[in-house]
């Protein structure tokens, strides 16, 4: 064989073993709901410690844009806060729901509107625009900004579910992220959203409602009734990379250190199951 060629061949089985990695799959994608991203990106940094070569990128979007990026085939895993079946233009026959945690979504509000506990109903008549100062319950004598998340949220859909009964929020200034909306909150006076509880800070006040605080113990008994399955779907079987970061952050051990760490719920905790209708189911 020609000296020459020695080289031109190497190229070519290099090449080729390339091909062969990259069949394998070592590189997945996760996209969808902000509230779960915090979670899924922790997590992925360690499973991509413990497995060099291996890589889970990590986006968020909104719970809508995971459902149908996922269901289009674009990305290996979408991820969300509410059940595929809830989402219009989703056909949840086609995807497998892998649960990773629970979140309790808490209303949040400016610490200058004097209020820390609110009625459900008044909490309603406020995102509904029928209330629209903070006097009419008690507060400082301040108007009510309202700020929702982006519609094709995960949170804004079980927030409006849980709290407005189905119907849609007064129309307002809208954010997509969840930790811009905390910032927004906290530099705005008389501001009122809502968030996960893992994107609380010290920034910002929670309020409890009827009562009730929203802690992780009132969401396991179902006291607090604001909460959400933190869904991880893929189209139909996952991947074998998938399935491996799946039951990766499915473990005991991950469940046990990191899921309550960083703000969330283990499914294991629950007291109670929901169905995708919110009936309990045992």
């Amino acid at each position: 064989m020609k000296k020459w060629l020695l080289p031109l061949l190497g190229t070519v089985l290099l090449l080729s073993g390339c091909s062969k990695w990259i069949d394998r799959g070592e590189s997945i994608t996760a996209v969808g709901s902000s509230a779960l991203q915090p979670l899924v990106e922790t997590v992925a940094e360690e499973y991509q410690n413990e497995n060099p070569g291996k890589f889970v990128n990590v986006q968020g979007g909104g719970s809508g844009t995971g459902l149908s990026q996922v269901q289009s085939g674009a990305v290996e895993i979408g991820n969300s806060d509410v059940f595929a079946e809830e989402k219009s233009g989703i056909n949840a026959d086609q995807l497998t729901d892998h649960k990773v945690a629970v979140v309790g979504i808490t209303p949040i509000v400016n610490k200058d509107i004097g209020v820390k506990d609110i009625s459900l109903e008044n909490l309603r008549k406020i995102f509904l625009g029928e209330i629209t100062n903070w006097k009419e319950i008690g507060g400082t004598d301040e108007d009510i900004v309202i700020l929702n998340r982006a519609t094709g949220s995960g949170t804004r859909a079980t927030f409006e579910k849980w709290v407005l009964d189905g119907q849609t929020a007064v129309r307002a200034q809208e954010q997509d992220s969840s930790g811009m909306v905390r910032q927004i909150v906290a530099d705005t006076p008389g501001a009122i959203s809502y968030t996960a509880f893992s994107y609380v800070s010290d920034d910002v006040q929670t309020l409890s409602i009827d009562g009730i605080e929203p802690t992780d113990e009132n969401v396991a008994e179902n006291k607090w009734q604001i909460w959400a399955y933190e869904h991880m779907y893929t189209k139909g079987k996952p991947s074998e990379l998938s399935a491996e970061f799946l039951a990766y952050i499915q473990s005991e051990e991950i469940q046990k250190r990191i899921v309550p760490k960083l703000g969330y719920i283990p499914i294991s905790s629950m007291k109670v199951e929901r169905d995708w209708q919110g009936n309990i189911v045992n």
